[in-house]
């Protein structure tokens, strides 16, 4: 009896095969179980949006039927999106999950940090990211970066070594052949994990829809007020939006990425399914960042200017 080198279905003469996103999906499952064995002190970042939903989905699956065996942070500027909270703080209760949360407000109250002129606090979440690292004793830090975001982070390896200031340096990018992830840190440094790397927005959204996950409805089209700021709708609010030249309007949006209320912009859509949401992603020829992202248009190297400071 011979063997092939592709199995076959059985009862058919059809090669079996992992699709592109069950090999994804495996990918990711064996770096959360490779960080479990490794590290001792992990944590996931979580936001509520649609990476870190999907990096929490992986994660349950990776250890059902137990429990996960990480704790989750997020760095809440105080100006995040309410539904996205509110939608945060039912999936930790729904799965059981602890929750830290690193006030980026509360920095500001006790005049440890101090608010920018543009209103915008993305940039602050450096400093209550890197405090709740060291003070929790964080080893493994799990982001949901993807390589097809933005060039500095396609820079990443999937172990990412940061020093003991919570400092990136490219120059120490470690070889990751054959799967091959080196975890080894001195006392005082971590490793920072992105087990979305080799995602695009698209596998994301298609993973979304094969699974049933559930997610905030401000990715979907809605209407919303907004204002229109340096080419970008943002939502009015206290953060500082509208001025008394930006006019506010009600406009059919959805939101392709989210973060900080400030520099998070909303775009223009009628998609109000999965599948069209999928059909709008397939067709778009602009990354999310670089398309609703204002933080990283401060600057060509504003991503890897914050990586280097500690920023995911």
């Amino acid at each position: 009896m011979t063997t092939t080198a592709a199995a076959r279905t059985e009862g058919t003469d059809t090669p079996y095969a992992l699709t592109h996103l069950d090999a994804l999906e495996s990918e990711a499952v064996h770096i959360f179980r490779e960080v479990a064995g490794e590290f001792e002190r992990p944590v996931i970042l979580f936001s509520g949006g649609k990476d870190s939903i999907v990096m929490l989905h992986l994660a349950l699956k990776a250890f059902a039927p137990a429990a996960v065996p990480f704790t989750l942070l997020h760095v809440d500027t105080g100006h995040n999106f309410p539904e996205v909270l509110e939608y945060r703080d039912r999936v930790v209760a729904r799965h059981g999950l602890r929750l830290h949360i690193a006030s980026v407000q509360e920095y500001i109250d006790r005049g440890e940090l101090r608010e920018r002129p543009d209103g915008t606090r993305n940039p602050l979440q450096t400093v209550p990211l890197t405090e709740a690292i060291r003070q929790h004793r964080f080893d493994a830090v799990f982001g949901g970066g993807r390589r097809d975001e933005e060039k500095a982070r396609a820079k990443e390896r999937v172990f990412s070594l940061r020093d003991e200031f919570s400092q990136w340096d490219p120059r120490r990018q470690r070889p990751e052949l054959w799967q091959l992830y080196n975890g080894r840190h001195a006392p005082g440094e971590h490793v920072r994990v992105f087990p979305l790397s080799n995602w695009t927005e698209l596998d994301v959204w298609q993973y979304i829809a094969r699974e049933g996950i559930e997610l905030p409805q401000i990715y979907f089209a809605h209407e919303r007020e907004v204002f229109q700021r340096a080419g970008m709708w943002l939502t009015a609010g206290d953060w500082g939006g509208p001025r008394e030249d930006e006019e506010v309007e009600t406009r059919l949006v959805r939101y392709r990425t989210v973060g900080d209320m400030s520099c998070t912009g909303a775009v223009d859509s009628d998609a109000t399914t999965l599948d069209a949401v999928i059909a709008e992603i397939a067709a778009s020829r602009l990354t999310e960042r670089g398309a609703t992202r204002a933080d990283d248009k401060m600057s060509e190297a504003a991503m890897e200017d914050r990586k280097r400071e500690g920023y995911f």
